[in-house]
């Protein structure tokens, strides 16, 4: 059994908030330079989905040492502000991605930790409600990833899943082949099973996250479910290099050491389920043949 995808019913808000049952939903909003879109993204959770409909308890944003007025605009929006300083104080200072997901998680107490990235501009509060609702329907999941469909008219995205993490899956990791978007920021997991995991500091720790959950419980233990539009700011291809090659050495330093292809023909397994064989034959050099 591999990945699993959940749909959930438009209308099923108040079910998702019964399923609670005294359980507690943290939404942390790692940011970096966010003023020009994190209030919005705040407020309409804080309208939404704290004051309209009780299902979050705890709205945090990360300020990862904000240059703008990330910080400012956040706490006006209705946030809890954490310094990201704050959390190195206590635990040493660390950098990136990653290091900002793990102070985030440091910061809150939810059962349920929800991400969001900070630069998204066609967020709705319902994406928190079908991210939060798999893992309140069935206890054995332990993460829910995003689906999302980004419009080409705004450059696409995943970029970096198609041209790096999804061939090494392919080839390392096929249980995990079945996600759209396995480096989506946005995000659902148990607080019990993300303490148990180590954070990759840098770009690589959606992936390492993915990888280390499904060795430990399984992939069955990873869901999707689909947000519908994702619009963010786009990065430039010298900009995504570096995430690039942080994913791909932190997948290959996960391999398992002596692991190889194996005797299959080896293939590329897109998320639909179809696949398409790589040509990794070779011609012997023409000095043995004239030889």
């Amino acid at each position: 059994m591999g990945v699993r995808l959940f749909e959930i019913d438009d209308c099923a808000a108040d079910a998702v908030v019964e399923a609670k049952a005294g359980r507690t939903v943290s939404v942390c909003i790692p940011c970096r330079d966010e003023a020009a879109t994190v209030g919005p993204l705040v407020s309409s959770i804080r309208a939404e989905l704290v004051r309209k409909l009780p299902l979050v308890d705890e709205l945090i944003v990360l300020d990862d040492r904000s240059t703008d007025d990330t910080a400012a605009v956040a706490a006006s929006a209705g946030a809890r502000v954490v310094d990201i300083r704050e959390v190195h104080a206590q635990h040493g200072e660390g950098h990136g991605k990653g290091n900002a997901l793990w102070a985030s998680l440091v910061a809150s107490e939810g059962d349920f930790v929800v991400w969001v990235d900070g630069d998204i501009t066609s967020f709705t509060p319902d994406w928190i409600v079908r991210l939060v609702a798999p893992m309140l329907d069935d206890d054995t999941v332990a993460l829910v990833k995003a689906l999302s469909h980004r419009p080409t008219r705004l450059g696409g995205g995943g970029r970096t899943t198609e041209l790096v993490a999804r061939p090494l899956m392919s080839l390392y990791y096929p249980e995990l082949t079945g996600l759209h978007q396995p480096l989506s920021g946005e995000y659902a997991g148990r607080r019990t099973v993300l303490e148990q995991l180590p954070f990759v500091q840098g770009w690589g720790v959606e992936i390492a996250m993915l990888i280390d959950i499904a060795r430990i419980h399984g992939p069955e233990a990873i869901a999707q479910i689909d947000l519908g539009t994702r619009e963010h700011r786009h990065r430039s291809l010298h900009a995504l290099s570096v995430q690039a090659a942080e994913v791909m050495a932190t997948m290959l330093g996960r391999v398992p050491e002596g692991s190889l292809l194996g005797d299959d023909e080896p293939l590329l397994r897109r998320a639909d389920g179809s696949t398409v064989p790589l040509n990794l034959s070779e011609r012997p050099p023409l000095a043995w043949l004239r030889g």
